[in-house]
């Protein structure tokens, strides 16, 4: 037997799970928590801290391999899976999954995968559950081959080992300005998100939105270093179709406009509206994207809400419902299927963005750099936190550490060959 015995650790995320209804519904910000009675299920308030769930692979050799459960920041919102409860999915883990752990052959992972995570009476396990036991199998996988994570990967899925690095993208949460400021000096090739999430931030018809992209993109200017030109990516929350309306028509026309008052950058919209279902936003999304297309407009839709799965990435790539796929890779379940997800939106031409949630770990972020890396994601995301300087840490330094191993491993194999 590979793995001897599982450990279980309860854990904290990195930032906080937040009632994304009640927020909508325009619950006041007081300090740092939101003031109001909670509306989606579980949460015994609108804000509360991040908790986790570590899950600890003993090998035979007695090496503990480790991956991190958790939910994202909007659980239960947006078709996702309920608010994380520790001690439930701690009893699952102990009832289910850890008998099938003892079973599997560790070395191979995506099939070790498949076993552990076959549906229970028909229903899927947690996508939590999935997310972070496949990080642990994916190290024990590594470890046991004597190779990074990154190239398992590319051994599972055929892919050449690969040379470039992929973009980071930096979410600067409520402290904007000076968070915009952090990103600049260092150069971030993607900023800022924006946590553009309540009306008084998107403002009447957008107006404070547009103020709030047009410093943005003059700051650049102002503190960056000389060529510095990153990619400008706002997350709007749904805001564009709640305040200007819900015709994809009206929203690529504001679109355009906001593209229009940064006319030398690139422009990510994420979230630009919610219309409520997968077949809803697919069919509308589709539609914002043929307008800006057609138009020539330098604007991207990027889909977060209602595109959450795997077959819901699938949907969204095929039909062109998105010019980038947020890859929320806690929302997706097993990493291999973050993967496969890359993959899925490469083969159609559609950008991929691995991201996450500012809910996650350090490890969880560490693990994804591998999949974005070997799978050469369009970019990922800085993570866990929202503090900036902690996510892109971890993530860059674990890209530019695995990137030299796997440069040594280029060279030995040419010295072979």
């Amino acid at each position: 037997m590979q793995i001897r015995d599982v450990l279980l650790a309860p854990g904290d995320g990195a930032f906080f799970y937040d009632d994304q209804e009640a927020i909508r519904s325009g619950a006041i910000q007081d300090g740092f928590i939101y003031v109001g009675a909670p509306t989606i299920p579980g949460f015994e308030a609108i804000r509360i801290p991040a908790s986790s769930l570590s899950v600890g692979l003993v090998l035979a050799d007695d090496v503990v391999v480790w991956g991190d459960m958790m939910n994202v920041q909007y659980s239960g919102a947006g078709g996702r899976d309920p608010l994380f409860n520790t001690g439930q999915i701690s009893d699952l883990m102990s009832r289910v999954v850890v008998p099938r752990l003892f079973g599997v052959d560790a070395s191979q992972f995506r099939k070790s995968c498949a076993e552990v995570f076959e549906s229970v009476e028909l229903l899927r396990l947690p996508l939590a559950v999935e997310y972070g036991v496949s990080q642990a199998l994916l190290r024990a996988s590594a470890h046991l081959q004597r190779k990074t994570m990154a190239e398992i990967i590319c051994a599972e899925f055929d892919l050449p080992l690969p040379m470039c690095r992929v973009p980071i993208y930096c979410q600067s949460g409520d402290a904007r300005e000076i968070n915009v400021d952090k990103m600049i000096l260092k150069a971030v090739d993607v900023l800022p998100h924006g946590l553009i999430n309540s009306r008084q931030k998107f403002g009447v018809n957008g107006q404070t939105f547009v103020e709030f992209v047009k410093w943005v993109a003059t700051r650049t200017g102002q503190i960056g270093r000389p060529g510095y030109h990153p990619v400008l990516h706002f997350d709007v929350y749904g805001w564009i179709g709640q305040e200007i309306g819900l015709e994809p028509q009206s929203i690529a026309d504001f679109i355009c406009r906001v593209a229009d008052s940064v006319p030398d950058f690139t422009l990510n919209i994420e979230s630009p509206a919610d219309f409520d279902s997968t077949q809803a936003q697919l069919e509308n999304y589709a539609k914002i994207v043929s307008i800006l297309d057609n138009r020539g407009s330098s604007a991207r839709i990027v889909v977060d809400e209602r595109c959450n799965t795997l077959e819901d990435i699938r949907l969204f790539a095929e039909a062109k419902a998105a010019h980038l796929v947020q890859i929320k890779t806690p929302d997706v379940g097993s990493i291999a299927d973050t993967a496969r997800a890359v993959l899925i939106c490469k083969a159609n031409k559609v950008g991929a963005y691995v991201g996450g949630s500012c809910t996650e770990t350090d490890l969880s972020a560490q693990a994804s750099v591998h999949i974005s890396v070997a799978t050469q994601a369009d970019m990922m995301l800085a993570k866990p936190g929202m503090g900036v300087d902690e996510g892109f840490s971890i993530v860059g330094n674990e890209q530019n550490r695995l990137l030299a191993m796997l440069t040594r491993r280029r060279t030995q194999n040419e010295n072979v060959g």
